[in-house]
């Protein structure tokens, strides 16, 4: 008769199975804002799918536009002063 037991390797967990850092969330954290304007703006496209685009449907998308730059240029900008070494 032969027994079926588990390996140890394969029940213990592996590095992958491990929680996220601090520092990963953080990082998670401050990229929130572009996120959420490339949600928004992936949310304005997709309305404007089956559609035509009215005047008022195109100044939506602009904005959204707007805001997806602005929110990585503030990213971009923020990690460029928190950056070690720069002067």
């Amino acid at each position: 008769m032969n027994l079926i037991v588990a390996l140890q390797a394969v029940v213990t967990a592996d590095d992958f199975d491990l929680e996220p850092t601090s520092a990963e969330l953080d990082a998670v954290a401050e990229e929130m804002p572009v996120v959420l304007a490339e949600v928004e703006l992936l949310d304005v496209e997709i309305s404007l799918l089956d559609r035509p685009a009215t005047e008022w449907d195109m100044r939506r998308l602009r904005r959204a536009r707007r805001r997806v730059l602005a929110a990585r240029r503030t990213l971009t900008n923020r990690g460029a002063v928190t950056a070690p070494g720069v002067a």
